[in-house]
């Protein structure tokens, strides 16, 4: 019996069909493997992963495969969207064994969870070297059947060694001025400086250690951590990794030079990147990084925002093409041939060369994936524009759509709530401002309970059932915090304090340490924890931004000591992988430099266009409160509190560690003394 009907998750979903009998992560599947007597063959994918797809029809749809796996094992299918914690803990275990990971990832586990044999895509008959599904599937049960107590041995081994692995503080605080020179000169050493960004093909977008770029260079006035960021920027966003169409971001590019990405878009890529533009922007008024940066958030509003008001996870890499068989990429490549088509011959031939569109193709079978090769320089922007409105409503209505994850993740709309509110207050868009504010509002309102506890998931409007992880209480506060400083809205930093409050009252462990899983979560063979970067910062150094952050806001010593706690692990990994600890860094360049805390009161023209000024300022991680004169007693916006106008006129107050400037009635001079290049 299958029993993935009920799930929320859209990637369970996928396989409530198979002729598998999958099981959800549950007690009770453990329990009746307990009870037959035989090992539970874990999977763990996600909705938009295109080996999962593969496999899944290979191996999970075929009948005698999936005969096999009912009468030897109990077979769980796990989202890792929804479960990062079990993800997490059997990738670390995986890659142990094996020196590499991915998804789909497969696991073999005794009844109490213990590990004895792992993988990831099995090919349904041998290739390459590798054994097929079914060979792996016969011989891990032979090994069950005739070799129990080795298999025992195996797993024993195997827990005892992870729960071996849980960190220390790292470090004795955060990282000072030497630690991130030397971060900053690992990165130079890893800079790709003929097609930006860092390391070698497989390549992924930077945008964590762009953060920390930006930062260090306004602090410092680095030219050359500058210039990496800006140039990795631009190449990224001239090439097939970006969609020239339609805006947003691929997962990665499969090569160097970022010209074939792996076509799935997700939430937090988009969000990450986006904000990334925008400051970028913020800090150079290049017109490349403000054009991409609205092109982000208009993609993420338009094909990610969900009935509810969130945003969903991810757009599939796959769609069918014009024979109707599935293939990655299919929305989104062109050849001449379909060029011509849409656009005639004229127009075609310059498409095709401003696009990059070649006879031979950038891809598979003659098709190209659409970059912008010559770089914008002199060309009829009016033609630009037509040919691409053209090809975009020609990809709109010809084509089938790659499928969408409509299920919410707190962690990934705490991102986009950040992007969407400081890219509407940058470039005067409130419609943005206001969907970031509606996915807030979801938040609160589904999401969290009368504790203050957050749930990871949510689709169609109903709560799931899982709790939500440390990266989901530090990005939703990020996200809270960023809307307090645009919208001048104290609610927001009082949510954001309630979040914080969970992480340090559930999730701080000895010296500072965090937990990915707070101290009452489901107890698994380990407790995970991790403070480098992956795809999205991790808990840990989300943790530690946020917490700095609201103690910039609220003067909160607790908060600031676990900030730097949290920073210890930072002072000792950032000189030795920048590239995997990048938020982190950027954190540690807010923490040297203060942050600052800009006031802003008064209302009318002359408030608001200060508060744009503070929000524009470059100085890394500043805090933004702006609003009236505030009540005595007030608790609103504690930076406001008894601080009053000058000469009755808008007045601005900056300050940092303890120390404030005269407060200024001048816009101008608040833009010099914040860096504001408008």
């Amino acid at each position: 019996m299958n029993r993935l009907a009920d799930s929320q998750s859209p990637y369970l979903l996928q396989h409530a069909d198979n002729p598998v009998d999958w099981w959800p992560w549950s007690p009770e599947a453990f329990a009746e493997a307990r009870r037959r007597g035989v090992p539970v063959l874990l999977s763990v994918g996600y909705s938009s992963c295109h080996w999962c797809h593969v496999m899944a029809g290979e191996s999970f749809e075929d009948v005698t495969t999936a005969k096999y796996m009912n009468a030897h094992f109990v077979n769980i299918k796990v989202d890792r969207e929804e479960r990062p914690d079990v993800d997490a803990v059997y990738m670390e275990a995986v890659q142990a064994a094996t020196g590499q990971g991915g998804w789909p990832m497969t696991v073999f586990l005794d009844a109490d969870g213990a590990p004895f044999y792992f993988g990831t895509y099995f090919p349904p008959e041998p290739r390459h070297g590798m054994a097929s599904f079914p060979q792996v599937l016969e011989g891990v049960s032979s090994a069950w059947t005739g070799r129990r107590e080795e298999v025992a041995e195996v797993a024993a081994r195997i827990v005892g060694e992870l729960a071996g692995r849980s960190l220390a503080q790292g470090g004795d605080g955060p990282p000072g001025e030497g630690e991130l020179a030397q971060a900053l000169l690992g990165l130079t050493r890893e800079y790709d400086a003929q097609r930006g960004g860092f390391g070698g093909a497989p390549k992924f977008p930077p945008s964590m250690a762009v953060e920390f770029l930006l930062r260090h260079h306004a602090r410092t006035g680095s030219e050359g951590a500058l210039q990496m960021a800006t140039d990795t920027c631009e190449a990224m966003a001239r090439g097939g990794i970006y969609d020239q169409l339609g805006g947003g971001f691929a997962r990665y590019s499969v090569d160097r030079e970022w010209v074939v990405p792996h076509f799935e878009k997700m939430l937090y890529d988009n969000a990450l990147l986006c904000r990334v533009y925008a400051h970028v922007w913020r800090a150079t008024g290049s017109d490349l990084a403000r054009r991409v940066a609205v092109e982000t958030a208009d993609f993420m509003v338009r094909e990610l925002r969900t009935a509810e008001g969130g945003f969903a996870s991810a757009l599939d890499a796959d769609s069918a093409d014009g024979s109707g068989k599935h293939v990655e990429g299919a929305f989104y490549v062109w050849t001449p041939g379909q060029l011509r088509e849409v656009l005639g011959e004229s127009d075609a031939e310059f498409a095709a060369q401003y696009y990059g569109v070649t006879e031979e193709g950038t891809f598979e079978e003659g098709a190209s994936v659409l970059q912008l090769p010559l770089g914008e320089g002199v060309v009829d922007a009016g033609r630009v524009e037509s040919v691409r409105a053209r090809l975009l409503a020609a990809r709109e209505e010809s084509r089938e759509r790659p499928g969408r994850d409509d299920k919410i993740v707190a962690a990934w709309n705490g991102l986009a709530i950040a992007a969407l509110a400081e890219t509407g207050a940058y470039f005067d868009r409130p419609d943005l401002v206001e969907r970031a504010t509606e996915a807030a509002d979801l938040l609160v309102r589904l999401h969290l309970d009368d504790a203050a506890r957050l749930a990871r998931t949510s689709k169609d409007g109903r709560v799931g059932a899982n709790a939500g992880v440390l990266e989901d209480y530090a990005d939703v506060a990020e996200g809270f915090l960023a809307l307090a400083g645009v919208t001048g809205e104290g609610v927001w930093l009082e949510f954001a304090g309630f979040l914080l409050d969970i992480v340090l009252d559930r999730f701080v462990g000895e010296g500072g340490a965090l937990y990915d899983t707070a101290d009452d979560a489901e107890p698994l063979i380990r407790r995970p924890q991790d403070p480098t970067d992956n795809a999205t910062p991790s808990g840990w150094t989300a943790a530690a931004g946020a917490l700095l952050s609201y103690a910039a806001h609220t003067g909160s010593e607790r908060h600031r000591s676990a900030a730097e706690g949290a920073l210890g692990v930072v002072k000792a990994l950032g000189p030795r992988v920048p590239r995997f600890i990048g938020w982190g860094l950027a954190v540690a360049e807010a923490a040297l430099d203060g942050p600052r805390e800009i006031a802003v009161l008064g209302m009318g023209e002359g408030g608001a266009e200060m508060h744009r000024a503070a929000l524009l300022a470059t100085a890394p991680g500043a805090v933004v409160a702006a609003g009236a004169v505030v009540a005595p007693g007030s608790e609103e916006f504690p930076l406001l509190a008894d601080r009053p106008l000058v000469d009755g006129r808008a007045t601005a107050y900056v300050c940092r560690r303890f120390v404030c400037s005269a407060p200024t009635t001048e816009l101008e001079h608040l833009k010099g003394e914040l860096g504001v290049f408008e």
